[in-house]
């Protein structure tokens, strides 16, 4: 992938820090395009939170009020383009899905092509009633690689040919519905609070091993998904210093103190 400007001066994409929470702002409003320098911008940023055990959650949203993002560039679709943006964007994905801590996609207004892969390859979704999600690619005589190798385990095969052969828009109400969307609000702002203080009283710990767990589940068949949550139990859960106070304080009958080890 192509160098893109120093991080220090890229305003592509940005992020910010509130105690154990890291937000990452795709930060080219109005529809906040995913273009070659937001790419680089959001990998680089992806790198130093993968590399900052104090990270406990990420947030990714957009900047502005009309769009979380309407997709990635035209412009960079072009031949001699399209193997340098599909190639980095991929990459984006793959750190996204691989990160410890659990994310949080905050969608608010249109959620279209590679903007609805990001939000669907994050742990769980928020989304305003107003928001509205879809993969119009096929309109563009292309299609979307992330929706094709995923989307058929989210919500089906059905559902997944409905949305990526036609190109429809979900409303939020749908999107939910299909289990797209963990939680659909009226505002964006006091539910996403609620629900980052509700992830990070946890033991970041022991969210990150239920989410290797969980990713077994996804991507085995029943059986092997099984043993492999069988051994993070047994191998490294129960080794946890959260768990051993977990339990003792349940007995208890106080509040645990995590130490996220």
């Amino acid at each position: 992938m192509t160098e893109g400007p120093d991080s220090t001066l890229s305003t592509a994409a940005r992020m910010e820090r509130a105690g154990s929470t890291a937000t990452l702002y795709l930060s080219r409003p109005p529809l906040n395009i995913l273009d070659l320098e937001m790419i680089g911008r959001l990998s680089q940023l992806l790198d130093e939170i993968a590399d900052d055990d104090s990270i406990h959650a990420v947030v990714l949203r957009g900047e502005g009020a009309k769009a979380f993002s309407a997709g990635v560039s035209i412009k960079d679709h072009t031949p001699d383009k399209v193997e340098e943006m599909l190639t980095g964007f991929h990459d984006v994905v793959r750190k996204l899905v691989a990160l410890d801590p659990v994310t949080v996609a905050a969608v608010d207004g249109h959620c279209l092509g590679g903007g609805m892969e990001l939000a669907m390859v994050c742990d769980l979704v928020v989304a305003t009633d107003r928001s509205r999600f879809g993969q119009p690619e096929i309109q563009l005589a292309c299609f979307p690689p992330v929706a094709t190798a995923l989307y058929s385990a989210l919500v089906g095969p059905i559902r997944a040919n409905d949305l990526v052969l036609t190109g429809r828009l979900l409303s939020a109400t749908e999107a939910e519905a299909w289990g797209l969307v963990a939680r659909r609000v009226a505002e964006l702002e006091p539910a996403l609070a609620d629900l980052v203080t509700e992830l990070t009283a946890k033991s970041a710990t022991v969210l990150t091993l239920t989410k290797r767990a969980l990713r077994a589940g996804r991507e085995r068949s029943f059986a092997p998904a099984l043993d492999e949550a069988e051994r993070l139990y047994l191998q490294d859960l129960t080794r946890t210093e959260d768990m051993k106070e977990g339990i003792a304080a349940y007995l208890a009958k106080r509040q645990p103190t995590w130490r996220h080890r």
